[in-house]
């Protein structure tokens, strides 16, 4: 980048910089209002000062990549990572809006944390200790499915020798070799669909293969026939709980194929982590409910007879395999004194059930 180009990126440094200095997650850049910052789930501004249209769009294109540029001016929006320094790395989307344009950026740790750092209960490493099949982490944006994915990529490169194989876009955590050999692949960077470089993994020898995002049928088909031939797949999902991610990974398939999908899930799928993350107690931060499907048998035997609707059921019945249910983990968090009984009531499944406890006070 040339010198013009760094004094450009001037106000994007300055804010991103205040924004890991306030423990922020993600930066609002709005052309024509101040710029804003997630705290803790919440939006507050960073600056009170708007943004001028015309500075905001000169940082922006200074700090895109040639790629992202060229994605940008075809579509009005683009995907990439931003490094700033040794503070951290940050993935962007930037898009034109009635006002001009806008970014989101948000913070991306320099080092993915450990499963024991995040909390993540024990049946999360025996997921980790398989060695084929599919595993899915679930939920909205910003639901913390990167991090969790990342922590548990950190544990097998630890525990295990073999090869990892991440396809993102962007790219987030930077994994450096221990145990496993790590090849990390950038949707339009080095490889132009997350199909095509699901496909391609295939004959590189890989032992486990992250695909950032199933986006369409052809690269949950892929995935699956992966998981199939004895690699360890892990991917996400913008999906609410674990029956509705199955739900909707049968129903992408033609109807006349979704009886096969299911029997290929049955014997493949390993587990699915659906997370959501609460107010801690008091504030300070945040904390992650994890709903926790495992396929045992029973689970196995659902899928197959498409009887995902009382996969649930099978949630509740198999807390000694470490499953759980979404309101189950809420119970957990609110007993434990990790989060309020208002906080549990708004991220319930079952409404009524915590709706005695929603009165309680936020602190």
């Amino acid at each position: 980048m040339n010198a013009s180009a760094r004094i450009r990126t001037t106000l994007i440094d300055r804010l991103l910089t205040l924004v890991v200095a306030r423990g922020g997650s993600d930066l609002h850049l709005i052309a024509g209002n101040p710029p804003r910052f997630r705290l803790h789930g919440d939006l507050n501004v960073l600056d009170p000062t708007p943004l001028n249209s015309e500075e905001l769009a000169s940082n922006l294109q200074a700090i895109a990549p040639p790629a992202a540029a060229a994605a940008f001016d075809r579509e009005d929006q683009a995907d990439f990572a931003y490094s700033l320094g040794d503070v951290a790395r940050f993935r962007v989307n930037v898009f034109r809006h009635l006002g001009g344009m806008g970014a989101v950026m948000r913070a991306i740790p320099s080092e993915a944390m450990s499963l024991e750092q995040l909390g993540l209960p024990d049946v999360i490493r025996a997921l980790c200790q398989q060695h084929q099949g599919m595993i899915l982490v679930t939920g909205k944006t910003g639901s913390g499915k990167s991090t969790t994915l990342a922590a548990m990529i950190r544990e097998i490169n630890a525990q295990r020798k073999g090869h990892i194989v991440t396809i993102e876009d962007p790219i987030e955590f930077i994994h450096h070799r221990q145990g496993c050999l790590i090849s990390q692949r950038e949707v339009g960077t080095h490889t132009p669909a997350f199909a095509e470089a699901l496909q391609s993994a295939l004959r590189e020898d890989p032992d486990v293969v992250l695909v950032g995002e199933l986006r369409d049928l052809e690269t949950m088909g892929t995935a699956i026939t992966a998981a199939e031939m004895g690699i360890l797949v892990m991917g996400t999902l913008h999906t609410n709980g674990a029956a509705a991610t199955v739900d909707r990974i049968v129903h992408a398939f033609p109807p006349d194929k979704q009886t096969h999908v299911r029997t290929m899930l049955s014997t493949s799928l390993r587990g699915v982590i659906s997370q959501q993350l609460c107010r801690k107690k008091g504030g300070g931060g945040r904390v992650a409910a994890l709903e926790i499907l495992v396929n045992t048998p029973a689970v196995a035997n659902l899928l197959r007879q498409g009887k995902l609707d009382q996969l649930e059921t099978a949630m509740q019945s198999g807390s000694s395999v470490g499953m759980r249910t979404m309101d189950s983990a809420l119970q957990e968090l609110m007993d434990r004194r990790f989060i309020t009984g208002r906080e549990a009531y708004e991220k319930a499944m079952s409404k009524e059930r915590f709706r005695k406890f929603a009165d309680q006070s936020v602190t």
